[in-house]
């Protein structure tokens, strides 16, 4: 006797999470943004390191770094490859400007998606509040203009 596969109670809920358009719209986000991440990396160690390394004083930005304990080999890779413990300060420095440089692309397009949805505020009449308030305000205008004012001068 075979027994029935029974589908689990959350199943149903999962694939409806899944074929909304919000969470295909992240799939494609990530995708988009891992190649731009690519793009990134490349500008920032083939294009702004070199310039920047240039600037203060010929110095490998990408292969800067501090030996805390072990031997200090010739490079980065060669360091961290004999065992030694080093502070990576160059890849750090790399690493935020990446960040700056995605932080602000990311800026520019929340901004423009925020600018395309956008949508115009119309003219609405006053709230049902408002009009309460200024059906009180001219009842309150038609007593006192019918009532006398102040004290009666003889």
């Amino acid at each position: 006797m075979e027994l029935p596969i029974r589908k689990p109670g959350w199943f149903d809920d999962f694939r409806t999470f899944i074929a909304r358009g919000n969470v295909i719209d992240l799939a494609v986000g990530v995708v988009i943004g891992a190649a731009f991440t690519t793009i990134v990396t490349s500008l920032v160690e083939d294009l702004l390191n070199p310039i920047i390394g240039l600037l203060v004083g010929g110095i490998d930005f990408s292969n800067l770094f501090v030996v805390i304990s072990g031997e200090r080999g010739p490079s980065l890779a060669a360091t961290r490859q004999s065992g030694a413990a080093v502070l990576a300060v160059g890849q750090f420095i790399n690493a935020v400007i990446k960040f700056v440089i995605v932080a602000f692309a990311v800026f520019w397009l929340v901004r423009l998606v925020r600018r395309l949805y956008a949508t115009p505020e119309k003219e609405t009449g006053p709230t049902r509040d408002q009009i309460l308030l200024q059906e009180i305000r001219d009842e309150l205008r038609a007593t006192r203009e019918g009532q006398p004012r102040g004290p009666a001068s003889p």
